[in-house]
């Protein structure tokens, strides 16, 4: 991969020359060196600056996506050269899908004894991270991204819903925003996939979390349905984490709840979306 390139994805990275060349044990005008030539190369700006902060230009943007890809296709073709055949799968998944949902396709995956599995549960925010790093192969994700900058595939809908404790006015019932906002609303911690959803959906409505009498952020979901059940508050998930819980009162309240994408999400121009494909079958 050409060196100019890795250095300009630092540079998209840390958004800031300085910084960018520490992690490159490299001097700033070095830096800037690359980066210029790499504008020379492609005859167009990849950075400006707005009020002295540093910003990518569409032409940038452009560039990124595809260094990602070249990065992650570049290791891939050192294996094929190696004659290594790609055994080992790395897949990133929100936690609603990893603790809940993918279990069968791991366990049908690894009954080969000759497939090997790297899974890491974390929340949508740093799992994309991940995957721009090449750290991830795929991601099997029910948050929000970029449709326009990865590859993807809808793998299936869930309903998203809200859920009361046993008993609670709002069992079985359509309830209103307004009426919600007198409630302990407990969520999940920023970056994760429900609360993304949720958060928007409360914006586009003219509110946000604060607007609740009391907010608590967990970012386990056995607690958070453990103390729903108990009676703290109120809360959202998708119908996957509480069908084991028919006790557990569930209502709606459009437009917070709804139907949602569970999607399989990739760097486009590369073949991870193919082995993301060959995992599910």
């Amino acid at each position: 991969m050409d060196p100019k390139l890795k250095t300009f994805l630092v540079l998209c990275e840390t958004m800031n020359y300085h910084a960018a060349a520490e992690l490159l044990h490299l001097t700033q005008p070095a830096v800037t060196k690359q980066i210029q030539a790499l504008e020379a190369q492609y005859q167009a700006k990849l950075f400006s600056y707005d009020e002295r902060k540093l910003k990518k230009t569409e032409a940038g943007e452009i560039l990124e996506e595809y260094a990602r890809s070249i990065q992650y296709n570049c290791l891939e073709l050192e294996q094929t050269m190696a004659g290594q055949r790609k055994s080992c799968l790395r897949i990133g998944a929100t936690k609603t899908i990893g603790d809940y949902v993918l279990f069968d396709a791991v366990n049908r995956y690894t009954a080969d004894p000759a497939h090997e599995l790297t899974l890491i549960v974390d929340n949508t925010e740093h799992l994309l991270t991940l995957l721009n790093d090449n750290q991830l192969d795929f991601l099997v994700i029910e948050g929000l991204f970029d449709k326009g900058k990865y590859g993807w595939k809808l793998l299936k809908k869930e309903a998203f819903i809200g859920i009361c404790p046993p008993g609670h006015p709002f069992s079985g019932k359509e309830v209103t925003i307004e009426e919600l906002l007198k409630e302990t609303l407990i969520l999940r911690e920023p970056g994760s996939g429900t609360r993304d959803i949720l958060e928007k959906q409360l914006t586009l409505s003219g509110y946000s979390p604060a607007s609740f009498q009391r907010v608590l952020t967990i970012s386990s979901f056995p607690i958070i349905r453990r103390l729903v059940t108990a009676g703290r508050g109120i809360s959202f998930l998708y119908d996957s984490v509480v069908t084991d819980i028919p006790k557990l009162g569930q209502f709606t309240a459009a437009p917070l709840t709804g139907i949602h994408e569970f999607n399989l999400v990739y760097l486009k121009h590369t073949k991870a979306g193919q082995y993301g494909e060959e995992f599910f079958r």
